[in-house]
């Protein structure tokens, strides 16, 4: 690994190990106060909000994080906001709390993906046990994330011909047969793959193979 490439694995797993953050968006301000004092009792840090919208003009959290989200808001409901946030924001797993949940609305909030569906009244550990493993959640993804922000980077770093290289070679082609496909001396096809490794911080062919999978997941190598 580069020096480069450890600072940002090293920026990574700051970002990751940092103190969490809770945010909690209930129009009861009973129910955001008690959960706030909670989650600080845990030592964990919270955010309370009264209704969607104010929510949605925060910024997005680089520490890792979860919601708590009342279904029932006097603007856009739960549900509709989780449908709204889905896709931006993967890495902060949603724990939805509300006094009337029914069979259907649990179902509909766990395959968007809600972490847990907790019916009030709630025993307090119920929900912090929920949010410690919605924090876990949270840590992994953000993990995952920094670590494609690194390898897309360093994919950029590289010419056209060395990206011709590589996809040649983690297809399987053997040095001579890249230089045959892209009119080149072997000799020349070494030099470009030497580079590739080093932009791309491996140290052998699986390991250049794993990165251009998890960049193009879709290819397949032949």
């Amino acid at each position: 690994m580069t020096p480069a490439h450890a600072v940002e694995r090293e920026s990574a797993l700051s970002s990751a190990q940092a103190t969490p953050v809770v945010f909690v968006v209930d129009d009861d301000v009973s129910v955001r106060e008690s959960l706030e004092a909670m989650i600080r009792f845990a030592g964990l840090r919270a955010e309370t909000y009264a209704c969607a919208q104010d929510f949605l003009g925060r910024a997005r959290a680089m520490v890792p994080n979860c919601l708590v989200l009342d279904v029932s808001l006097p603007d856009l409901s739960g549900l509709d906001l989780q449908n709204l946030i889905a896709s931006e924001r993967t890495d902060m797993p949603i724990i939805f709390i509300t006094g009337y949940g029914d069979v259907p609305m649990t179902v509909r909030a766990m395959k968007a993906g809600a972490a847990e569906f907790l019916t009030k009244p709630f025993d307090d550990e119920v929900l912090l046990n929920a949010i410690r493993h919605a924090i876990e959640r949270s840590r992994a993804a953000l993990s995952e994330e920094a670590g494609m922000r690194s390898i897309r980077d360093r994919y950029a770093s590289l010419s056209r011909r060395e990206r011709e290289v590589m996809a040649l070679v983690v297809s399987g082609l053997l040095n001579k047969q890249v230089g045959g496909e892209l009119g080149i001396s072997e000799i020349t096809v070494k030099v470009h793959r030497r580079h590739v490794m080093q932009k791309m911080g491996v140290r052998s062919l699986p390991e250049l193979v794993n990165i251009a999978g998890r960049l193009h997941p879709g290819r397949s190598s032949a």
